[in-house]
């Protein structure tokens, strides 16, 4: 039936769906995608930082939920057959491995989230005490700079929980995304 679609030319063209994007990787043998001075058993290897950045800014350029699929191409004389799925299963290691380890950065960076954020609640209540002990001494240009002051600096020191909620968890959450995606990213190794 697929084969009477190609030759028909039916369904149209557009009327198709469209096929995944594909990331493609040429090398000349598989040691390229390895860091060599990591001396792990093959299918434990670091992959070599060139090469990781590559597929990590190659999957960046596509909206996170684009099913995706990476194309490895080798020489036939580099790669043994049974080779094949050990490099696989080396690059979905790999990838699994730093999404575990950027997941648990992420916890430690909420947790101390959490303590940044009880210190600075505690001094922004230690700075509202001595506001208004600072109000009891009476009226005047010194007791409203001491007012002021204090609240300004009780205030400030809120910046840093807040930011970290608000603003800096969202480049390592997308980056765990990134790395989830590579781990379970189906591959097509070809030779040439």
């Amino acid at each position: 039936m697929l084969w009477l679609n190609l030759v028909t030319g039916w369904p149209p063209a557009e009327a198709r769906p469209p096929a995944s994007p594909i990331i493609e990787m040429r090398l000349n043998q598989p040691q390229q995608l390895f860091n060599s001075l990591d001396p792990s058993p093959f299918h434990e290897r670091d992959l070599d930082p060139d090469a990781e950045d590559y597929l990590v800014d190659s999957i960046d350029e596509f909206p996170l939920k684009t099913p995706l699929t990476l194309v490895i191409h080798i020489p036939a004389d580099q790669i043994q057959p049974d080779a094949l799925d050990g490099l696989k299963q080396a690059i979905h290691n790999y990838f699994a491995y730093r999404r575990n380890e950027t997941r648990r950065r992420l916890r430690f960076f909420f947790r101390d989230g959490r303590i940044a954020l009880v210190v600075a609640l505690a001094f922004l209540l230690v700075c509202i005490l001595l506001r208004q002990l600072a109000l009891t001494f009476g009226q005047g240009l010194p007791t409203q700079i001491v007012d002021e002051g204090l609240y300004i600096v009780g205030w400030v020191a809120m910046w840093r929980p807040l930011e970290i909620f608000l603003y800096d968890w969202r480049p390592i959450w997308h980056r765990y995304r990134l790395f989830a995606k590579l781990a379970e990213i189906p591959i097509d190794v070809r030779t040439t």
